[in-house]
């Protein structure tokens, strides 16, 4: 689960407030869309940041659960510069627009868990109090938590499979001679379970590059985000050629990643995995709707 969905997993559970950066004035360590749920008994989930501000969200939450009536309703309120809580400030100097939905619609917001589930992006619509300004969010959106497919052999592949799953990152690893055949495409990557799709992420790690043609074929025509495959400058242009010669369009080729990472040649299976796995969360940090 990505901690992007924390909030939305708690309050789609159980009833539980939710708390929303709607608008930054200035800079901020969270983004616009960051989210924060909060139960009656004060237990929270998802981060703003600053501990502070989450209890004292946590606090106004609680308070707003209990009003009468209507629940109190959404409120919308302002933290840190031009903020009438002159008492409470932000450390980084900037102001935040905070949204409080103390009865969020949970059934809207199970719809949103559901289709994260099914790896399909989520859209939640957000009751901003009347008169708030157009500029705020309106509607907060989800995008399917990060996966990786490694296809090839060796410790680099062992690596990166490990490392991204001490991230809470789903990887999965088909090794070449055992989980693949030369010049086949498993039947479960074109049809099943890892059909790819715009949040995940194949890298081809293969030292006999005699195993990647099929698989390139196939993960440049998916709508995979990233699609990445190590190899020296002969390898990497041998690879080009022969993809040319198979009927890989030049705009399909240029969203081969290669060299692989963010560190250049490097000569050790856990630096090359710390280097592919942090290209391949930036990139997919990219993706995010509120980035």
């Amino acid at each position: 689960m990505s901690s992007d969905h924390d909030a939305l997993a708690f309050a789609a559970q159980q009833p539980a407030a939710l708390c929303t950066i709607v608008a930054i004035d200035g800079s901020f360590s969270r983004r616009n869309g960051a989210q924060l749920a909060v139960a009656p008994d004060g237990t929270i989930a998802g981060d703003l940041a600053d501990n502070c501000l989450n209890a004292e969200l946590a606090n106004q939450a609680i308070e707003a659960m209990g009003s009468s009536g209507d629940n109190g309703g959404a409120r919308l309120l302002r933290y840190g510069k031009g903020s009438p809580f002159i008492d409470f400030r932000l450390p980084c100097g900037s102001g935040l627009d905070i949204l409080i939905e103390p009865a969020p619609d949970r059934a809207a917001l199970q719809s949103c868990m559901a289709s994260l589930a099914s790896r399909q992006a989520a859209e939640l619509a957000l009751p901003l109090p009347q008169g708030a300004n157009p500029a705020f969010l309106d509607q907060r959106r989800y995008m399917p938590p990060l996966r990786l497919l490694v296809l090839g052999a060796g410790s680099e592949c062992s690596a990166l499979v490990k490392l991204a799953q001490t991230q809470g990152i789903e990887a999965e690893w088909r090794e070449a001679g055992n989980h693949l055949s030369l010049d086949k495409v498993p039947a479960d990557l074109l049809d099943g379970t890892w059909a790819a799709d715009p949040w995940t992420a194949i890298l081809l790690l293969f030292h006999d590059h005699e195993w990647e043609y099929a698989l390139l074929k196939w993960a440049l025509a998916t709508n995979a985000f990233y699609i990445g495959a190590q190899g020296g400058a002969p390898a990497r242009a041998a690879r080009l050629e022969r993809l040319k010669a198979g009927g890989v369009s030049e705009d399909a080729l240029a969203r081969l990643r290669s060299p692989v990472g963010l560190i250049p040649r490097a000569r050790d299976s856990s630096v090359l995995a710390l280097s592919v796995l942090a290209d391949v969360v930036g990139a997919y940090e990219a993706l995010h709707p509120h980035a």
